[in-house]
Order: structure tokens, then sequence, then C-alpha cells
């Protein structure tokens, strides 16, 4: 299939910040993209603003609302995200609690007309891990067997985020897929979480890691022998800034709670070609591994992570909109991409508020 360009949800600023779910959609729609990955705090979000009912009641609600208002703007709904904190669990009573809420997440869903959900990395403290990565496999391969008994089959995409306690690296979470070893749980390739991991290092005066260079040209070339691209469900392109000073105590971003990879990628994640804006990872190199070396093809999000979001100003939603367009012009043209024309969008159906 051609490639096709989508956006996280949140990506065009969060509902804390007072971003309606509906104006962002509205500015996806009006920029040219095709798709979106919702996040569940969009979905909540929609939902607290419903007559009082129970909670689960109302995000079924509401995900029956963001069905109708995707479909009417010609988006369709590429996953729902993020089921975090998942996998290798030592309190397994919590684990537990978190297959309870699958089961929601399954019916969640099917309202919403999607048949994926993403899983990122976990990235609890280690002390509640296991190390045994066995455990963290044979969660994994649980949720993916509850979702071919699905109807339709609920597929997993499952992503190494490059500050995840056991899982930080594609090659981690790529052993992990073929561990699992079901059709329904792929991975997600993401140019950040890659480039983050081995080569930035915001806590770093450099902003890079020893070797950085080396370690890209070595991480791709692994890439292109083993991935299978049948197994890549779909791809993120986003670039980050490098700070002017390390993201350690004393910075504005730092958190002595967050790994300082974790507050650089809520507080600094750029769009593809934004060097005016400080952008210096390897994306295009990594994309061009993806798009040209493995030939993907397929849904593209931009999934983007900025303090710009969390701005309440009313014009951040286009803003984001209209720099994540540009970006995929350009991203298209550097990887000469094959895509489709835009859809032409029918007479919008009533879906009210």
């Amino acid at each position: 299939m051609p490639s096709k360009l989508a956006i996280t949800s949140m990506s065009l600023g969060r509902c804390s910040a007072g971003h309606s779910l509906v104006h962002k959609l509205d500015m996806a729609q009006l920029y040219g993209y095709r798709g979106i990955e919702l996040f569940h705090e969009d979905l909540v979000d929609v939902a607290r603003q419903l007559p009082e009912n129970t909670e689960a009641d109302n995000e079924l609600e509401a995900a029956h609302i963001i069905r109708i208002l995707c479909q009417e703007r010609g988006l369709e709904i590429v996953c729902l995200q993020p089921f975090a904190h998942y996998e290798g669990l030592l309190d397994r009573q919590a684990h537990a609690e978190r297959i309870e809420q699958l089961e929601f997440w399954f019916e969640l869903a099917r309202a919403l007309g999607t048949n994926m959900v993403q899983i990122p990395s976990n990235f609890l403290p280690s002390s509640e891990l296991s190390k045994d990565a066995r455990v963290a496999i044979e969660d994994l391969r649980k949720v993916a067997d509850m979702g071919l008994q699905q109807k339709p089959p609920i597929r997993f995409v499952y992503e190494a985020l490059c500050w995840g306690t056991r899982c930080d690296l594609w090659e981690q979470s790529w052993d992990i897929v073929q561990a699992v070893d079901r059709p329904n749980f792929g991975l997600c390739l993401d140019t950040f979480n890659i480039a983050g991991r081995i080569y930035a290092d915001p806590s770093s005066p450099t902003g890079r890691t020893p070797n950085c260079d080396q370690a890209v040209r070595e991480s791709i070339a692994r890439l292109l022998t083993i991935i299978d691209i049948r197994k890549v469900f779909y791809v993120q392109v986003v670039d980050a800034e490098r700070l002017m000073e390390p993201l350690v105590q004393g910075h504005e971003f730092y958190n002595a709670e967050q790994p300082a990879r974790m507050s650089w990628s809520r507080n600094c994640r750029l769009f593809y070609g934004e060097k005016d804006r400080g952008a210096y990872l390897p994306v295009s190199e990594i994309s061009r591994a993806i798009f040209q070396g493995l030939g993907f093809e397929g849904w593209v999000s931009m999934e983007l992570f900025n303090r710009r979001m969390s701005d309440e100003d009313k014009i951040v939603p286009r803003e984001l909109a209209s720099r994540g367009a540009v970006a995929w012009a350009k991203l298209v043209k550097d990887m000469k991409l094959r895509v489709d024309a835009p859809p032409a969008v029918t007479e919008r159906m009533v879906a009210s508020l």
C-alpha cells in the first residue's frame, strides 16, 4: 500500500491546555492527514463532556462519537494508544488488573473502528519489573492471543522507548516480537526512539553518545539485515532538538522522577527536517533505511511530543498540523515515497458533543 500520513491526536495540542479533539481533527483534515493515532487522554476528555453515567459507558459513547467525527473528516483511526506499563510486572495482581483493562480496550477499539492497540516498552522503575525477559514475553504473548480471539482480531504494535527500563533498543523490541511469535503482534519503528538511544544523550554537554555515528551505522546495518518488513505495522518519523545545556539538575526540563531522555522526549521532539528549530538526530539516515532499504509502505505517523503542545494559545493545533504537513512533504520528496492523493471528504454526518 502507498505511504499515508498520520499523526497522534495529542501531537496537535494537549486537551489539558484546552485544545479540543474536534478542533484538532479539523486541523488534521485541513492539512491533508489521512489517519490519527488516538491518544487515550483525548478519548477520556470527550467522555468527560458527556452527561453523567458510568466512566466505562461514557468512554464507549465517546469512542462511537470519535469514530463518526473521524469518518466525516476522512480520517482513519490507525490505533488506540498507549496501553502502557503492562509487560513484566512483578505485582501479578496489578498484571491481572491490566488484563481486565485490556478487555475494555477491546470494546473501545471496536467502537472506534480500529483493529490496533499500541504497547510502548515499560518504563516503570526496575524495582517493579521482572529481570526475567521470559515474563515480559509471556505477558505480551498473552495479549496477542487475547487479540486473536476478538472479532475482528486486534493487532498489537510494540515500540521500544529510548528510556524503557528493560527494552530501550529497537533490536530488543524485535527480539520480543520474534519471541512472542504471533501474527497479530508486530513492531513500530520510531526514528526518534531509535536515534534517541544510540545517538543522543541530552544529559551530555555534546548532546551525543560516545561513538554515536558508528553506533548508527551499525544499527542501520542490523536493521537492513534482520527485520522482516511484514512485521513492521507502522512507523513514526520525528526528530528532536539539541539542548544548549545538558539536561541535568538545574535545567528547566529536569525532572528527578524521570530519566533525562524521557524529559527531553516530552519537551523537545521536532518534526522531520526542522533544522531551523535545532533538529540534529540522524533521522534522514534511519528513514532512508526504513523506506528505501526495507521498502516500508504504509502508515507514517508524526508522533510529536513538545512543550508547545501544552500552550493554551488557540493557534497551537493549526500551527502543529501545518508544521507536520511541511515535514511530510519534505519526507515524501527526500525518501521518494509513493503516496495516494488525499481522499475526498464526504458530506459531514451529525456528531455533536
